[in-house]
């Protein structure tokens, strides 16, 4: 991460509000055992664009201990549904405590598994999908979650500057690297898609489907 951007995440992630004890403990406990985390500037964006387009159907690509799932929760609301994603059965049972412990757990179903695989075998369309799989996957994410979007629903997209690497020559054969580029540049090209790249934490794109 160049000086600069890292200088304005730390300034951005000084002047947020604090969070409550739940999400505070697991940024703590994600920063101790080196979990990767949306943390809160982006978990906000998240919850902001569930009250913005009044998402009350969402789905979670990758979730790990349900960090974000916690803030996509409590926005959906009570009437809401949030699917978590994640091959991990240890993940599970610990996204399970979490969200528990902060109150949402009714309105969250488990799905233990490859992630795009939960997406396909889902019935229904959805509001918003929150993509943070592994980054090889990204291409492949946007050719099977769009047509799940209903028409104006997002899109959501973690990590998509990836640490700064997209500019490096050096990291041109690195296939997540690849991987996130592709992602990208077809997010941009696609008719059937409005895409904004928010060079927020790590690069947050968010793609709203038109027709």
């Amino acid at each position: 991460m160049s000086l600069l951007i890292a200088g304005l995440d730390d300034y951005l992630l000084s002047v947020l509000p604090s969070r409550d004890r739940v999400l505070a403990r697991i940024e703590e406990d994600a920063a101790r055992r080196r979990i990767p985390i949306v943390g809160p500037a982006v978990g906000r964006l998240l919850a902001q664009y569930v009250h913005l387009t009044g998402a009350r159907r969402v789905f979670e690509l990758g979730s790990a201990i349900g960090y974000s799932t916690i803030w996509l929760a409590r926005a959906v609301g009570e009437s809401g549904q949030v699917f978590w994603t994640d091959a991990s059965e240890e993940n599970a049972a610990e996204a399970r405590r979490n969200l528990e412990e902060a109150g949402v757990a009714d309105r969250v179903a488990l799905l233990v598994g490859d992630a795009l695989a939960s997406l396909d075998a889902t019935e229904g369309e959805f509001d918003l999908v929150f993509n943070d799989v592994d980054k090889e996957g990204y291409p492949d994410v946007l050719r099977r979650a769009v047509p799940r979007l209903r028409v104006g629903g997002l899109l959501v997209t973690d990590n998509v500057l990836w640490d700064g690497a997209l500019r490096l020559p050096a990291c041109e054969d690195d296939a997540e690297t690849a991987a996130i580029r592709e992602f990208n540049r077809l997010c941009y090209e696609r008719p059937d898609l409005e895409t904004t790249i928010l060079p927020l934490r790590d690069g947050v794109s968010v793609v709203r489907r038109i027709r």
